[in-house]
């Protein structure tokens, strides 16, 4: 099992400075990921300091050499296919290889979509994830793209491409357990299951095997607390342990966490 932290870009972790300090000491002390909220309005109450991902995670990248480093999760259906293209590529090479992409559709439930005139009807973000994630994936194939559907690109070729092959990894955030959100990560390459038990962690694992025939080169990324039991998530599927952060936590928390090192378990 691997470990990661992961981080909300609020309040003080607003500062790319204490995102790059806390990615330093996390490669330090052997953690394997660091992984950022992407966000620009806040789904807590209050008004917060909020940062950019896609730089506080270039600075990070600059400033490691080992971890895996990505957003968990974008929704893609707020961006333009083809700038999400250019910024993975250019992290990807930057990091040299090290980004995992998180996607998600994201929910208007924070007029995220609807405060900038989109339309954040759920099937409507579905549609627009599917189609936006084979366009991805196709540009970052370096194939010619053409797509006039939910999501239009119009005979674009992209280069360069990413470091990684066949691609960048590509997770996506759900809170299901069956249906089509896992029938979609299971094409790709991972999933973050959001507010999960281990129950439904391993009824993620057995849905997504069922899909793909088996849960080789798949990753099933879990939220862990310091009082998780970690080989029960590992037993029920689990290849990663994500320490999570909430907005109001101090880089000052944050670090003490990442220096008392990876936590242990029977089953590393």
């Amino acid at each position: 099992m691997r470990h990661a932290i992961h981080v909300p870009l609020f309040g003080a972790l607003a500062d790319p400075r204490a995102i790059v300090d806390i990615a330093c000491a996390a490669e330090q002390t052997g953690w394997d990921g660091l992984f950022v909220w992407d966000h620009i309005l806040s789904p807590v109450a209050g008004e917060w300091d909020i940062a950019d991902p896609w730089v506080s995670l270039a600075a990070a990248a600059t400033s490691t050499g080992r971890i895996k480093l990505g957003p968990m999760v974008t929704p893609l259906p707020r961006r333009r296919v083809i700038n999400l293209a250019r910024e993975t590529v250019t992290l990807d090479r930057l990091s040299a290889g090290r980004l995992i992409l998180g996607l998600g559709t994201g929910r208007d439930i924070w007029r995220e979509y609807s405060a900038f005139g989109d339309d954040g009807d759920p099937r409507r973000l579905a549609r627009v994830l599917d189609e936006g994630t084979a366009a991805l994936t196709a540009l970052w194939a370096g194939e010619t793209v053409t797509r006039h559907g939910a999501v239009v690109v119009d005979g674009i070729r992209i280069t360069p491409g990413p470091v990684q092959r066949p691609r960048i990894p590509v997770w996506f955030g759900t809170n299901r357990t069956d249906g089509a959100p896992i029938e979609r990560a299971a094409r790709y390459d991972g999933i973050f299951p959001l507010g999960m038990d281990i129950d439904g962690i391993a009824r993620i694992a057995d849905a997504v095997g069922a899909v793909r025939g088996s849960l080789a080169d798949f990753d099933i990324a879990v939220a862990a607390r310091g009082d998780s039991d970690l080989d029960r998530l590992q037993a029920a599927g689990a290849t990663w342990a994500v320490r999570e952060f909430w907005p109001g936590d101090t880089p000052e928390k944050v670090l003490q966490a990442v220096e008392r090192g990876v936590p242990h378990h029977t089953n590393s």
